[in-house]
């Protein structure tokens, strides 16, 4: 099992991390709240200018009108700093989720928040393609899909195409590959996962069985394309692991185990040369906290 160190844990609830490099630092993004599921939610950003050694918190972002979930963070091609967010409505009279885009220059001023997509599709996270925003949203409540979203900004997304309507399928992650290949790692419940292909224009895809549940997917590909994944897994103990992925067969191997246990996954990942940076969160140690971890892999 890999080592890993606690560095926030100031609210009741410390959870679903993101991870990025911006501005010659490292930065984490994820939700502060009362609990697991509360009104409260706010998105917590800590920057760190030494690989992760020391943080600091450079902001925190609310709304008085919803619970904010999932932050996932982006560099445009511009260079700016986006954040995309779930806002849990408090008032569901017309809808009950909204996703959002906050905008920043330095990290530490942000816009106010801008709706993007369409209600209660809850876009989970933004890739680029040459020039292009990808995202994967899923539908909340009744009459579950999956949706892949394009723009040439987050401000002009458009549905592409229906991804999955047959099982309640969620949280996803999506990378591009040199060649264009677009790849989606797919969370099901309480099913296995799914791994995703597809060539532009990304209107037909092959899918499958990852082999086990996962949860909180999130990856990236090495430079000699092998497929490097964060996820939870649900066999024998809940736990949040590495685990490669393998492209022709689609199934999971579980590499090496993070410290984590019971509430635990959502990661961030950052490849800087041969060191991999990862941030999670996990209740093994009692209170929900986040958690912070790098791994040198092999060349």
């Amino acid at each position: 099992m890999l080592t890993a160190r606690c560095i926030w844990q100031q609210a009741e609830h410390n959870a679903f991390t993101d991870l990025i490099w911006f501005g010659q630092a490292l930065w984490c993004v994820f939700r502060e709240g009362s609990a697991h599921v509360s009104p409260d939610g706010a998105f917590r950003l800590l920057r760190s200018a030494d690989l992760g050694q020391s943080w600091h918190s450079a902001a925190l972002i609310s709304a008085s009108d919803a619970d904010l979930r999932d932050g996932k963070l982006s560099v445009q091609p511009d260079g700016s700093l986006l954040l995309l967010g779930a806002g849990a409505l408090h008032n569901r009279e017309q809808q009950s989720h909204q996703s959002y885009i906050w905008q920043s220059n330095d990290g530490y001023h942000w816009s106010a928040a801008q709706p993007i997509g369409e209600p209660n599709i809850w876009l989970w996270r933004m890739a680029w393609q040459q020039q292009n925003c990808f995202a994967v949203g899923y539908r909340v409540g009744k009459n579950r899909l999956v949706r892949l979203y394009k723009g040439e900004s987050p401000f002009q997304l458009a549905p592409l195409t229906d991804l999955h309507s047959s099982s309640y399928a969620n949280e996803s992650g999506l990378l591009f590959e040199p060649d264009g290949t677009a790849l989606c790692l797919l969370r099901r419940d309480p099913d296995h996962g799914l791994f995703g292909q597809s060539k532009p224009p990304y209107t037909e895809w092959q899918w499958q069985d990852v082999g086990c549940r996962i949860g909180g997917p999130q990856w990236l590909q090495l430079a000699d394309g092998r497929l490097l994944a964060c996820i939870r897994l649900y066999d024998e103990t809940v736990r949040t692991s590495l685990c490669w992925i393998n492209r022709q067969s689609g199934k999971l191997t579980e590499w090496q185990r993070l410290p984590s246990g019971g509430d635990c996954s959502y990661a961030g990942m950052v490849l800087r040369d041969t060191t991999l940076y990862i941030s999670y969160y996990s209740s093994h140690e009692g209170k929900t906290s986040i958690y912070f971890t790098a791994v040198t892999l092999a060349g």
